[in-house]
């Protein structure tokens, strides 16, 4: 288990038989490279890696930070990739494993203020369905999954750039509702795991996600 905020990790490894808890800035190369290597060095083998890292941009196009966008490049995107890069090896050596990368349901829209975070998300996934393709020869599974709202935390630490998106200033209650129906982690937790059995190349949060061009 992997996060920044090593106190938390570390509590809920002691409720998890044979958890580790490595702290670890995914946008940072060097320490994603550390944080493969640990686990290699204390189970012995990777079957699979979850990239869940991530952080929300909220922002018109025409204000986006192109400092903040380059940071959360380094940790939507890159620092995913590199983990990838990382485990690969191994479990072709192995004979095999499964790699899930969390997308965003906003990498198949096109919302207002959205579209630096989902430009990230989109960039994850086509890297993954690439990858997908790439090494399926060596029994590596590659998966994509796109969820909804969750109820987390993330919406208090995405990023805000510029004035109140339309959304929330017009469609307060719209947006409220969107939110009461919100995602519990578990909803998500469970897709993962399904992702990792059935190999699935990408799994809606739900059936109605599907692309859109609106």
């Amino acid at each position: 288990m992997v996060a920044r905020s090593k106190d938390k990790l570390v509590k809920l490894a002691k409720q998890l038989p044979d958890a580790i808890a490595v702290a670890a800035d995914i946008s940072k190369v060097d320490e994603v490279k550390k944080m493969v290597k640990q686990a290699y060095a204390h189970f012995g083998r990777i079957d699979i890696l979850v990239n869940n890292a991530g952080q929300g941009y909220d922002v018109p196009v025409e204000k986006i930070d192109p400092t903040v966008f380059h940071y959360l490049f380094d940790l939507d995107v890159f620092g995913q990739l590199v983990a990838i890069q990382e485990v690969v090896p191994i479990m072709r050596k192995q004979g095999g494993g499964a790699i899930v990368n969390v997308s965003s349901g906003l990498a198949l829209m096109h919302l207002e203020h959205m579209g630096a975070y989902a430009a990230l998300k989109a960039a994850l996934a086509h890297l993954s369905l690439t990858a997908r393709e790439e090494l399926k020869g060596d029994n590596i599974t590659v998966s994509v999954l796109y969820p909804y709202i969750t109820s987390t935390d993330f919406e208090t630490h995405t990023v805000k750039g510029g004035a109140t998106s339309n959304w929330d200033a017009e469609n307060s209650e719209g947006a409220q509702e969107a939110w009461a129906k919100a995602d519990p982690p578990e909803h998500v937790a469970k897709q993962i795991v399904e992702a990792i059995e059935k190999g699935t190349a990408e799994i809606l949060a739900h059936d109605w996600m599907k692309r859109s061009t609106s």
